[in-house]
């Protein structure tokens, strides 16, 4: 008999009101733009002095470069972000408790740390269908095949482990893909933890979206937000920053990234599109493909796994850099203006300014404070404030959202006030140069390093 659900299950979707008011998606698309836009005609209105005192200095072409990437055009995506998260009314299951084979995929190298913690939490899933693993041992030489073999045995979980000698995550996951038998099969990293209705909410939410869906992104959250600093910070950034991105782009249907961490794909749908490409970025690459295909992404806030983020800044430098790197090879790979639909044109298309802004952070935005510490606010002053307020209202708004998730999954948010205080005013400045570090990489075709 499957589980009743709580009173409560049914409406954990909807931040601000219970009872809402259904607008499509096409209007809440245009209406978030029409209020993005008559904030930023304000926030230019408000800021021509700025402009005007900066251009005695540089000139007024490259004040508008300047001010345009640290203010306005941040102001204007903040705007966006805000108004749509308002409008976001997530649809409900059709069926909480699906019965439906699926597979998960875990492509692994020198994980026998890991592995059977991992094959713990899949055992404990509430999933009412057996599930069968395939692990893809990718030239592994600390034992990984092994601690994975031991591990099935303790937990009594049906596992099949593959060996691919070529170096390489997408050689990993192609090869994997070809011995699943089910239509649907989630992608699962070796040091990632799923929470016990993990598999279930995302099949729910495969079943209850169109037919053009073909994947479904899960939320991932950190673990270990306790080690330092780093990752108490990092721990903010995956409750609200990704999350709130995700969200978004969940909304307008076109989720930009199903990450090979945790999502569901159906199978087909994978190999219809030539799998997995070869880019540090697979994953990225992978869903802009399936969106120019005409396919939809979703993205599913309830089906939650834990991931261990990097606690040293050199492990995290090499993550975010190869983030930023993927994205890069997606523009290059599909153009926005490719795309099918006009949704997806512009999440996309967003991405073809994320250069812009964090280069004008890093090498306008960064020197501008130590000015402005020195007595100098020709760049940062009080005007570059005006976008703060809209990030504090949209990580309210999302927090809201984010604690009623957490309160079905019988989850606590952690108190982690220090974390948040650096992440609102400091996590930029670590992250833009990161980023552009990790264009420079792709611009001069440096090394991939996969972990």
């Amino acid at each position: 008999m499957k589980p009743e659900l709580r009173p409560n299950q049914e409406s954990p979707f909807s931040p601000l009101n219970d009872k809402p008011i259904y607008i499509s998606v096409n209007k809440k698309f245009w209406l978030s733009h029409g209020c993005s836009i008559c904030w930023t005609v304000l926030a230019i209105y408000l800021s021509l002095s700025w402009v005007i005192d900066l251009g005695e200095i540089v000139t007024l072409p490259v004040a508008l470069f300047v001010i345009g990437g640290i203010a306005y055009v941040p102001g204007y995506l903040n705007a966006f972000l805000v108004i749509s998260l308002i409008f976001d009314r997530q649809p409900k299951f059709k069926d909480p408790w699906p019965e439906i084979p699926v597979s998960i995929l875990i492509a692994c190298r020198n994980e026998a740390e890991n592995i059977a913690n991992t094959l713990r939490y899949v055992q404990q899933q509430d999933y009412p269908h057996p599930i069968h693993v395939v692990i893809v041992d990718n030239g592994s030489t600390d034992g990984t095949t092994e601690a994975a073999l031991e591990a099935a045995s303790t937990f009594n979980l049906g596992i099949q482990v593959i060996h691919e000698e070529r170096p390489g995550k997408f050689n990993a996951l192609n090869t994997g893909i070809s011995h699943v038998t089910t239509d649907l099969v989630i992608t699962l990293d070796a040091d990632t933890l799923l929470h016990r209705s993990a598999v279930r909410y995302l099949v729910a939410r495969m079943i209850s979206s169109p037919d053009e869906v073909c994947a479904v992104a899960g939320s991932i959250l950190v673990r270990n937000s306790r080690e330092n600093l780093l990752t108490r910070i990092q721990e903010w950034d995956y409750f609200l920053g990704i999350a709130s991105i995700k969200r978004l782009q969940g909304l307008y249907q076109g989720t930009l990234v199903a990450q090979g961490a945790y999502s569901l794909y159906k199978t087909n749908a994978v190999k219809d599109v030539g799998g997995w490409p070869d880019a540090i970025g697979e994953d990225i690459v992978l869903t802009w493909n399936f969106l120019q295909q005409g396919w939809k992404v979703y993205f599913e806030p309830l089906a939650v796994a834990f991931t261990d983020a990097p606690p040293k800044m050199t492990h995290f430098i090499k993550q975010r850099s190869r983030w930023a790197r993927g994205m890069v090879e997606a523009l290059k790979q599909t153009k926005p203006w490719q795309q099918p639909q006009i949704y997806t044109k512009y999440l996309t298309g967003v991405n073809l300014v994320m250069p812009y802004m964090d280069i004008t952070y890093t090498f306008c935005w960064l020197p501008g404070l130590v000015l402005a510490l020195l007595g100098f606010y020709w760049i940062v002053g009080p005007m570059t404030l005006f976008v703060l307020p809209l990030t504090l209202i949209s990580y309210s708004i999302l927090y809201r959202y984010q604690k009623r998730v957490f309160n079905e999954l019988d989850l606590r948010v952690r108190k982690n006030a220090r974390g948040f205080i650096f992440f609102v005013l400091c996590y930029q400045m670590i992250m833009a140069p990161v980023s552009v570090w990790g264009y420079i990489q792709e611009v001069f075709k440096l090394q991939r390093i996969w972990k």
